[in-house]
């Protein structure tokens, strides 16, 4: 999955007046977005979706904005504490679930055609362009280390000087693995009356992939003159 937008929110620890964002999509905020595809309610069982294994590539980290919201009930007669919502700007990222071929078939095809519309981790945060990627065999960290770089033109022209450009990957820790760190990510229900998260293990590594724009640096490059100019 290309998980793209000019907005991203991926909260593990937002409490009260304070919404935070993790720097990377969390599990239960991929799971979530699954499951609406999917047309699994807040209050339905998540069943197969709790068996299947995920990781994440930072493609592109984008910046953190802080926004602040004031609200008042529907008579006027009561303001709302003021909130500060964090958000992550111009991301781009590579997840990837794995588990059995005709789950990951449905899923597919329900990103495709979402039952109920999907978002980046919030509401105010919908997804730009495609985001499924298509089914693949292999295993998950293979492909989270070999798939092309998903970042976007501009961030790619950036690194223009680098032939390979070196990726963050969070996926989550199998039994033998060096455990990075331990996170409250993994999902159990997202019932409002009584959501459930558990611990789970993470481990971080890197890889390094091909830059498509990559251009060897020269005395004298015709190119650079174009630099920040668009042409119609």
């Amino acid at each position: 999955m290309r998980l793209a937008g000019p907005l991203q929110a991926w909260g593990t620890r937002s409490r009260f007046v304070h919404r935070h964002t993790e720097a990377a999509p969390t599990k239960s905020g991929v799971i979530g977005m699954l499951a609406a595809a999917r047309g699994i309610r807040r209050t339905d069982p998540l069943t197969e979706l709790l068996e299947v294994s995920f990781g994440v590539r930072i493609d592109q980290p984008g910046q953190v904005i802080r926004d602040f919201q004031v609200a008042r009930t529907l008579d006027g007669r009561t303001s709302m504490p003021l909130t500060y919502r964090y958000y992550l700007a111009d991301a781009v990222f590579l997840a990837a679930v794995s588990g059995g071929r005709a789950l990951l078939d449905g899923l597919h095809d329900a990103l495709t055609h979402p039952h109920f519309p999907i978002f980046l981790g919030r509401r105010s945060c919908p997804p730009a362009g495609v985001v499924s990627l298509g089914v693949h065999d292999g295993e998950l960290t293979e492909r989270l280390a070999t798939w092309n770089w998903q970042a976007s033109a501009w961030h790619q022209r950036e690194h223009k000087s680098q032939r390979t450009v070196r990726l963050e990957i969070l996926r989550d820790a199998h039994d033998g693995d060096p455990i990075t760190e331990t996170t409250p990510d993994e999902p159990v229900s997202y019932d409002p009356t009584h959501r459930q998260h558990g611990w789970r293990s993470v481990v971080r590594e890197h890889t390094d992939v091909n830059n498509p724009l990559f251009r060897p640096i020269t005395d004298h490059d015709p190119m650079d003159a174009l630099e920040g100019w668009s042409c119609t």
